[in-house]
């Protein structure tokens, strides 16, 4: 019985909300499209300039872009957040 409450407690605890976070990830990705600000796996801040079915072109600075695989694009940014203190 203590065995089936500490899996129980394992699930609930560290499983199910890294299973909720992998799904929004996910929903995310799927839901890109051009013009979306994004953060990639690398750490570059960019804007989604072209999408594919494996890949996205990021323009990380004017005229430089890069190509990302769909899957190391970490965050999409919301457009609607208010801006840093300090810019």
């Amino acid at each position: 019985m203590p065995l089936v409450a500490m899996g129980l407690i394992f699930w609930f605890l560290i499983l199910r909300p890294q299973m909720r976070q992998q799904k929004e990830h996910r929903n995310k990705i799927a839901a890109l499209q051009k013009g979306d600000q994004v953060l990639t796996g690398g750490g570059l801040l960019g804007k989604v300039t072209r999408i594919d079915e494996n890949y996205a072109d990021v323009e990380i600075a004017n005229g430089v872009k890069v190509k990302a695989l769909r899957s190391t694009i970490s965050d999409v940014i919301d457009k609607t957040a208010a801006a840093p203190a300090n810019d």
